[in-house]
């Protein structure tokens, strides 16, 4: 999903929170309502200077956090990879053959 996507639907969702119109927010955030309504509908793409003035009229703060690093269980990791290996080795295996080039004559055809 683009940027402008992700802009539109936390728009809304302020929006929906404060059961505030497009006209209200932007009138609270300093914009037009068809500003608002072009960044809703990914007509337009706001700045994060904007999209956090629309935050802020909405009674809500725009930050940036550091994200968690997904958490790893080495044990359940272990036993994920000694499936994948046990079904490798049951696969049968097939000595590739050679591959078969058509022939080029002088002339490159």
């Amino acid at each position: 999903m683009g940027w402008e996507r992700v802009a539109g639907r936390l728009i809304i969702e302020i929006r929906r929170r404060r059961h505030l119109s497009q006209a209200e927010l932007a009138r609270s955030a300093g914009m037009t309502r068809s500003v608002v309504n072009a960044y809703e509908h990914a007509r337009r793409q706001p700045s994060v200077e904007a999209l956090a003035r629309l935050a802020a009229a909405g009674g809500m703060q725009l930050r940036l956090a550091p994200q968690e690093p997904p958490r790893i269980d080495p044990e359940r990791s272990g036993r994920i990879l000694e499936q994948v290996l046990d079904l490798a080795e049951a696969l049968p295996h097939r000595r590739p053959g050679r591959l078969a080039y058509p022939r080029l004559n002088a002339s490159g055809r």
